[in-house]
């Protein structure tokens, strides 16, 4: 039976989880236009420091790039996590987790279908979003079936040591984790995707820029490499000139419409 269209108005600050001791987190639903659509939950980047759910990169042209997602059929959650100034991993973990289960509890008032999720990440929000999707708790990545990462660090100590900050214990890796990097190597790589890669994980569409002064393009190749080792769907772009958010001279609507196309694909029935 046909589906008819529906209309498709943003529901805004839902409180998803309020953590003891700290902030309500909130979310941002934008409807899929059909019901019983895949999901798309989107977590946002800034270093662990800042950010915002509201969006989804700072560069992107045009209308709401959200809205975007949403109408090609898909429904975007777009979620709030800790920062590090209020607290350290793995709490922000945690949250993109506890995002995901509230999205799985109200699937039937939402009218979607949690079965199809995909974690969607640039920078920061990428590492969170590859952490839940190789979670060694499979209650926590429960219906997630691809993920979208956008330049996010997947070794935390392979990038501390390309920039000779294993003992730094004031940027912004040192201030998600709560300590330098080489203070405490096991716990840094519990936060590196990289480790927790395993077989069977579900597909990965990897993007990163070449000149990517913040975030280098190897992060993207070792995750990339790691997952492919495992015998997992891994595809890695690296774009020509691009920086990092986009900046440069780069298509980001091809960028947008390539990683649409990819969640359509891994959510197809």
């Amino acid at each position: 039976m046909k589906t008819e269209p529906r209309e498709s108005t943003a529901l805004r600050d839902v409180v998803f989880a309020e953590p003891v001791g700290y902030r309500p987190l909130s979310l941002d639903l934008y409807p899929a236009p059909v019901p019983g659509a895949p999901v798309v939950v989107f977590v946002h980047g800034g270093g662990w420091r800042v950010g915002s759910r509201a969006t989804l990169t700072p560069t992107m042209p045009g209308p709401d790039p959200f809205a975007r997602i949403a109408a090609a059929g898909l429904a975007v959650a777009s979620v709030d996590y800790r920062l590090s100034g209020e607290a350290c991993f793995p709490a922000q973990v945690d949250d993109v987790a506890a995002a995901l289960s509230w999205v799985r509890d109200h699937a039937e008032e939402l009218d979607i279908d949690v079965s199809r999720i995909v974690l969607w990440g640039e920078s920061a929000g990428a590492t969170l979003a590859a952490l839940v999707a190789l979670h060694d708790d499979p209650a926590a990545r429960e219906g997630v079936v691809g993920v979208v990462d956008w330049y996010g660090p997947s070794d935390l100590v392979a990038l501390a040591e390309s920039e000779g900050a294993l003992d730094d214990p004031a940027n912004r890796e040192a201030g998600w984790l709560g300590h330098a990097v080489g203070a405490n190597i096991a716990r840094a790589r519990d936060a590196s995707p990289v480790t927790h890669v395993r077989a069977g994980a579900p597909p990965f569409h990897i993007t990163h820029g070449t000149d990517d002064g913040a975030v280098p393009p190897a992060q993207s190749v070792a995750l990339a490499e790691a997952l492919l080792a495992a015998g997992c769907d891994a595809r890695l772009t690296l774009v020509p000139g691009a920086g990092h958010l986009w900046q440069g001279e780069v298509d980001r609507d091809a960028l947008l419409e390539t990683a649409i196309e990819f969640c359509l694909r891994v959510t197809e029935p």
